[in-house]
């Protein structure tokens, strides 16, 4: 991580207007964004959440600004350990499977790749059954559904994960769950 990435991570809090700061400089900075990225996945939990609080903000309001940078976000959610930072890249996931799905033509649609949805779909996947926040189980949720529109083993795999954890989760899970079971096919087959 360069210095002048962490010097400017070392300013940002978890209010608003720090992480709103510090992402307008990124977008009029575009050669900050690979540093931003990489203090996302340094490993350091401190940062890294910092890092993901920032990149959110950024692909809030420019969700194709990530797109050169794909292979490195999606090969990265994996070794994401801080809360905060999974939380965060759980809504970049949301954003990047709402714009894929999105009916309009998008660069999204354009950029990701068959392997990407696949690894998207994997991670959310564990997030779900993981003990973690219903935030980043919420977003998983979601992107699972939208996943399996495409990924026709997902569905099958999905709809008992969401059954069996109903009653045992918060309020705000079981909202979500159940709107995605409402949408989400019964006695489907499970295949590719």
């Amino acid at each position: 991580m360069s210095n002048l990435i962490y010097d400017k991570l070392t300013c940002v809090n978890a209010l608003r207007e720090n992480r709103k700061k510090l992402s307008d400089e990124v977008l009029a900075t575009p050669a900050l964004f690979p540093e931003l990225l990489a203090a996302c996945f340094s490993g350091d939990p401190q940062y890294a959440a910092k890092a993901a609080w920032v990149l959110e903000f950024v692909c809030i309001k420019k969700p194709d600004r990530i797109l050169p940078h794909i292979d490195i976000f999606i090969g990265g959610l994996r070794s994401l350990k801080a809360d905060g930072a999974k939380r965060s890249c759980g809504k970049i996931c949301e954003l990047l499977c709402d714009r894929y799905f999105d009916r309009k033509p998008n660069t999204v649609k354009k950029r990701l790749t068959r392997q990407h949805l696949n690894t998207l779909a994997e991670v959310c996947f564990d997030w779900l059954i993981a003990d973690e926040k219903v935030a980043l189980k919420a977003y998983a949720m979601h992107c699972l559904y939208l996943l399996g529109t495409r990924i026709s083993w997902i569905h099958p795999q999905l709809r008992p994960v969401l059954e069996q954890g109903y009653h045992h989760h918060t309020a705000a899970y079981r909202s979500r769950a159940k709107k995605i079971l409402r949408k989400c096919p019964k006695n489907i087959e499970t295949g590719e």
